[in-house]
């Protein structure tokens, strides 16, 4: 299990604190330890560190007068969403107040005239969508996960819509933040463009809580296309899938995803979604736009990719057929484990320009099979950002060993290929020493910034740079 740094603890100010806290937010405070460890890192094998309280705050101003609060008395501050993310971003490695926004979930206004909506940081992408529908709108975003809307936010997430409709830094038009002192600020008004001062949205947005707690944003939004076709295409190598995938941008089709899978995760799939699909390389795609506009995009593909050898083509036009197919893509995290019960599973990424993801991901393979590492590959391809799911006995310390050993290797490639350590993950914790790679100098410009809004370093500290 990957070693994570504990920090220098303030015992009596986190007692003070949580003495204050407890006196204003009563049962809402929680200090039991399910509670605590719930909202420390619960996912892949980074260890958990949990915060000494959770505050289930249902307000901004709840968030504001605990902020307050716990810088008063030098108090680490860790943002919680719904506990999705990959790389430790929860943990409280020199304990403190986790803040829970998850009943912060409301939509506060939906202006369908100016494609936005305005939303609390807590409200999951599937409910905000359900709540869209009845405008005939929807909100792009889809990591795969039932996330909040401002943990989504806060780790610059992504998913396997990016290819048309961009990440989260492209579709977020402003957000309401409480900085480490409890000053509340809003970066931005709604409209579509501004040359206004500094661009805080983006520097917030990515920020991993490391800056200050988004609480509301401003969304933008699309109209649901009038017709939606989904393809499942499998092709003889991950080469030749990757290819099909530089051809088909570089022609400029807008297909809406453009996802891979490899043999080895096609098969954990098969086994855990009960599909059918032959044990091939594989290319899950999906097309956006009228009747005439989605077939002719199909057609037009399915020519990029016979040039490939591209074949056994599915086409499913029936929403539940699209949903089950994508419904198998996001649960791969889940079918990985089928390939090695009782294993535990590492999630990871990298991105590379596209130009290049081809020699990335058979590099990877090829390190794995030297390693003797089970690592399933799956990517959102359409931008050059692909995964591996590593099975690891974290028991096995030679194991551990030859994982280090391969996400080492990945990252580092990836940055030499001019690409970047993650393309969606985020640093958290598990990815601060690759970061140091990627960026040199530049990294200490994030510190004097990290430094200026966060004097104390009370915003989940030990995240993104080491101060």
């Amino acid at each position: 299990m990957r070693a994570v740094s504990a920090l220098a603890r303030n015992e009596s100010g986190i007692g003070t604190a949580l003495l204050r806290l407890k006196e204003r937010f009563g049962e809402r405070l929680a200090t039991s330890t399910a509670v605590r460890e719930q909202h420390g890192h619960t996912t892949t094998w980074i260890p958990n560190q949990p915060p000494d309280a959770v505050l289930f705050a249902e307000s901004g101003a709840d968030v504001v007068e605990a902020v307050r609060l716990c810088a008063a008395h030098d108090v680490p501050i860790i943002p919680f969403g719904t506990g999705s993310s990959l790389e430790g971003h929860l943990n409280a490695p020199a304990g403190g107040l986790s803040i829970d926004l998850s009943r912060m979930n409301r939509v506060l206004a939906v202006h369908p005239e100016d494609l936005d909506v305005v939303v609390e940081a807590g409200i999951t992408r599937k409910d905000l969508n359900r709540q869209l529908r009845e405008h005939g709108l929807f909100f792009p975003i889809d990591p795969g996960a039932d996330a909040s809307i401002g943990g989504m936010a806060a780790t610059r997430a992504s998913g396997t819509n990016a290819v048309r409709y961009g990440t989260m830094k492209d579709n977020v038009v402003n957000v309401t933040a409480v900085m480490a002192d409890g000053t509340l600020i809003r970066t931005a008004r709604r409209a579509k463009k501004t040359s206004a001062g500094y661009d805080l949205t983006r520097l917030l947005v990515g920020s991993e809580g490391t800056l200050g707690i988004i609480t509301e944003l401003t969304l933008r939004l699309h109209g649901l296309p009038p017709a939606i076709s989904a393809a499942v295409c499998s092709f003889p190598s991950v080469q030749d899938a990757c290819n099909t995938v530089i051809a088909t941008i570089q022609y400029g089709l807008p297909v809406a995803r453009i996802e891979l899978m490899d043999e080895l995760q096609v098969r954990a799939c098969n086994l855990y979604s009960k599909l059918d699909l032959p044990e091939r390389p594989t290319l899950f795609l999906e097309f956006h736009g009228t009747e005439a506009g989605v077939a002719e995009q199909a057609e037009v593909f399915g020519e990029i990719a016979s040039e490939h050898g591209g074949g056994n083509f599915r086409w499913e036009t029936r929403e539940e057929d699209r949903n089950r197919l994508w419904q198998a893509r996001h649960d791969a995290y889940w079918a990985v484990r089928t390939l090695r019960p009782g294993g535990s599973v590492l999630a990871t990424d990298v991105c590379v320009p596209i130009s290049r993801l081809a020699e990335a991901v058979a590099e990877a393979r090829a390190d794995c099979e030297r390693l003797g590492l089970i690592a399933p590959i799956v990517g959102h391809v359409g931008d050059g950002n692909f995964h591996l799911s590593v099975l690891v006995d974290t028991d096995d310390t030679e194991e551990v060993r030859a994982v280090e050993t391969l996400l080492g290797r990945l990252a580092e490639r990836a940055i030499a290929m001019d690409g970047t350590c993650t393309g969606e993950h985020g640093v958290g914790q598990g990815k601060m020493d690759y970061l140091e790679y990627e960026l040199g100098p530049a990294l200490d410009v994030m510190r004097a910034i990290k430094k200026a809004l966060d004097p104390r370093n009370i915003m989940n500290p030990g995240k993104v740079v080491r101060l």
